[in-house]
């Protein structure tokens, strides 16, 4: 009985191996061509069908992140770091961290990397199927005191409230008011505890005080910011934190 490519693509379809469907005759061609058993082949369908999923789901991962840009790890200079070594660039590349919900503050002056660290950071972890979104202080603020009236807003921020890893680009780079802070404050409370954020600034957490102006908030804030957290100043020796676990092995 002569079976068309055509019925096969429709039963693939049917059974939602959509991917496989549109490649179905070049994949017969080439397992002719290979003399391939029919285990093979079953297993090139199902790998081929599997590996499509994974780029799309890569793909959508990434337009959920908003990068402003692509930069990755292998990319990132270490030699003008004093405050990372090749084995804790590693390490924060394995994700351990991750998983365990630890927080990362990367300090240091405009130009030392701290952008491109926290991205390539974020680009590992969608490769490994993990929700990334990435934000400007700015642009958080914005949504934060607009959720109730735009739209776009609401969508964004349900998505940050429900992703593995959040990072905030330029915290603390301009002063805030209280509601401002305190719209802060709910967001990390909420992912306290549920997700890991990684904060890039320019200043320590010991100005944030002056910058926030409620004394009471800031203190909130940073207690759950710092639970868990490994805090690198680039271009300069790493600020540990007293009493608090590190993601480095020491």
């Amino acid at each position: 009985m002569s079976i068309s490519i055509e019925r096969l693509e429709e039963n693939l379809r049917q059974l939602r191996l959509v991917e496989t469907a549109k490649e179905l005759a070049n994949i017969l061609k080439d397992a002719e061509r290979k003399s391939l058993t029919y285990r093979e082949l079953i297993l090139k369908l199902t790998s081929y069908e599997l590996q499509k999923r994974d780029e799309k789901n890569i793909a959508r991962l990434l337009n959920w992140a908003r990068f402003p840009y692509l930069k990755t790890l292998n990319e990132f200079d270490l030699s003008k770091q004093q405050s990372l070594t090749k084995r804790q660039l590693k390490e924060l590349e394995e994700l351990s961290w991750l998983e365990q919900m630890f927080n990362i503050i990367l300090l240091g002056p405009p130009g030392a990397g701290k952008t491109h660290l926290a991205i390539g950071i974020g680009l590992e972890a969608i490769q490994k199927g993990f929700q990334v979104a990435f934000v400007t202080m700015g642009d958080l603020v914005y949504m934060l005191k607009n959720e109730e009236y735009v739209k776009s807003s609401q969508v964004r921020l349900k998505r940050i409230r429900k992703t593995d890893l959040l990072i905030i680009d330029d915290l603390m780079y301009m002063a805030m008011d209280q509601r401002e802070a305190n719209f802060l404050f709910h967001l990390i409370n909420h992912l306290y505890e549920k997700s890991s954020i990684i904060l890039t600034s320019n200043k320590s957490p010991e100005q944030w005080t002056e910058l926030i102006g409620d004394e009471g908030i800031t203190t909130a804030i940073l207690d759950r910011l710092l639970h868990r957290v490994e805090v690198i100043n680039l271009n300069n020796d790493s600020y540990r934190m007293k009493h608090r676990e590190s993601i480095f092995n020491n």
